[in-house]
């Protein structure tokens, strides 16, 4: 299996556009179920079709009007807990 994780620009918080939104359909065209996040999306889908999701969502996104895709494959998905938040810098007076 490959962890497929791609961001999409440009971005619109609350408004995906329709750059975004074709490059899901087109994962979503492979079988695969894409995880949508704030920030980015991602995927879990077969070695050997890795590389045409990689393909189609990016076509789509820039076929779409996208200014910027990056994507990132590993071969397996995150084993590790999601990392803390940040705490607030607290004002220094």
């Amino acid at each position: 299996m490959a962890y497929v994780e791609f961001t999409i620009e440009p971005f619109v918080e609350g408004s995906p556009g329709p750059h975004v939104t074709a490059a899901i359909d087109a994962a979503r065209g492979h079988g695969a179920e894409v995880e949508i996040g704030p920030f980015g999306s991602s995927c879990t889908v077969g070695l050997d079709v890795v590389g045409a999701v990689v393909r189609s969502l990016t076509d789509a996104a820039f076929g779409n009007g996208a200014s910027h895709v990056s994507v990132h494959v590993a071969r397996e998905a995150p084993s590790a807990p999601p990392a803390s938040p940040v705490p607030p810098v607290e004002d220094v007076a």
